[in-house]
């Protein structure tokens, strides 16, 4: 194999451009040539790409976001686009791609290769946590300690004016990152998709919680069931009208940021790992983290198979709030 090609798509994540550099970097390595293609499945279908070089890779350890862009496309997701897709890597004489990203990004990796006998490696990259098989996603605990961050610093303000703060945090379909800034910040609660809340049971708690500190801090996923965090502060505050209540939405910044030591050394080690399954002929495999050792699942199994937060953890965040 002499020639691979690399893309980034979905949700950005703090390092993408470590795992990038990895790649580049091996394949130089080993005398291969390693392509980039801008802004995910659709530069393929734009026939946008550019070789990428040592001095291309060399300083961008350190950097956020990704520097191949990445963007959703529609077209992409119907066969004419996939034949113009595959067609641009063959006339690039592409021999296999590397695709970082979460699950909708191995989906579209997966059905290029089953449908044009394409070698793919999968490599998770998502703040949310949210793919099986592996501990750790890239770019997760970047996104978990910039939360951390502006928790402790909206703290402050809670408790010098004794206020209560629902604070939305991103996890559309899973609360890895809720529930573990609420235990890593101190929080009262954690609000996530994978448990109902109880508006009711939520408000009593704050009453009592209240009645005896100055402030209140609670974490929401954006897809709790309930609704957002200015919805839920909305359906809580008839139970506490003594109470003043704040709403805080982190958005996009959670994304944002130099990537921390862990990302950086994950994302090194997926990169490499990828061009040493290629060059071992391995494809449809996704690569994971467990614990200190690196695995491999196939990419079926990340797509389909469902990961979720210990849910035991919220017992941990009641024991530490429960006043007698």
């Amino acid at each position: 194999m002499k020639k691979i090609a690399v893309l980034t798509s979905g949700g950005d994540a703090p390092g993408m451009n470590a795992c990038i550099r990895a790649i580049v970097k091996s394949c130089l390595h080993f005398d291969m040539q390693c392509i980039g293609i801008i802004n995910g499945f659709q530069g393929l279908i734009d026939q946008k790409s550019c070789t990428l070089s040592y001095n291309d890779v060399n300083n961008i350890i350190q950097r956020g976001g990704t520097i191949l862009g990445t963007a959703r496309s529609k077209d992409f997701r119907t066969v004419e686009g996939r034949q113009k897709a595959i067609h641009y890597l063959k006339q690039l004489k592409v021999e296999a791609l590397i695709v970082i990203g979460g699950d909708g990004s191995f989906t579209g990796a997966k059905t290029l290769s089953d449908e044009f006998d394409l070698p793919i490696i999968g490599i998770p990259g998502t703040i949310d946590n949210d793919i099986y098989g592996t501990d750790h996603t890239i770019g997760y605990d970047t996104a978990l300690n910039t939360v951390i961050e502006a928790i402790d610093k909206i703290r402050d303000t809670a408790s010098s004016h004794q206020r209560i703060f629902f604070i939305e945090v991103m996890g559309r379909d899973a609360g890895f990152i809720a529930l573990n800034s609420a235990i890593a910040s101190g929080a009262e609660a954690a609000l996530i998709p994978e448990e109902i809340t109880d508006i009711k049971e939520l408000a009593n708690n704050l009453k009592d919680l209240n009645k005896g500190q100055r402030s209140s801090i609670i974490i929401v996923a954006e897809g709790d069931d309930a609704g957002d965090a200015m919805t839920i502060m909305t359906k809580v505050q008839p139970f506490l009208p003594e109470f003043d209540l704040r709403c805080s939405v982190l958005g996009h910044l959670q994304r944002g940021g130099n990537p921390s030591a862990k990302d950086r050394i994950i994302a090194t080690r997926m990169g490499a790992m990828a061009v040493d399954l290629l060059r071992e002929g391995k494809t449809n495999l996704m690569i994971g983290v467990d614990g200190e050792k690196m695995v491999t699942c196939s990419i079926e199994d990340g797509i389909k198979k469902a990961s979720i937060p210990n849910l035991k953890k919220l017992e941990l965040l009641e024991q530490l709030r429960t006043k007698k």
